[in-house]
């Protein structure tokens, strides 16, 4: 059922962005290490790179996690508000 207020009430997977970027913290740093210790320096500054980017997802995921249910609603919070007409 869609009330049209989905963009508004939307909820965030920010439980799986937290667990999807702790995997890409696992192999950016194993590829970096992999990398440089294969004596291939482009790949390693490009995992090197990739792990910023996921530094920098994970903190802001963490941080909004942490803000509580106004960014991450519990399961007893409805997704969206009832329609107030149903025929």
């Amino acid at each position: 059922m869609r009330t049209g207020s989905e963009p508004r009430t939307a909820r965030s997977p920010l439980r799986m962005r937290f667990w999807l970027s702790v995997w890409g913290l696992v192999w950016t740093v194993a590829g970096t290490v992999g990398f440089a210790l294969a004596g291939h320096p482009g790949w390693a500054l490009a995992c090197g790179v990739l792990f910023l980017v996921v530094v920098t997802d994970l903190v802001f995921v963490v941080r909004h996690i942490r803000q509580g249910p106004h960014y991450q609603p519990g399961r007893d919070v409805p997704p969206y508000e009832p329609p107030a007409d149903r025929r």
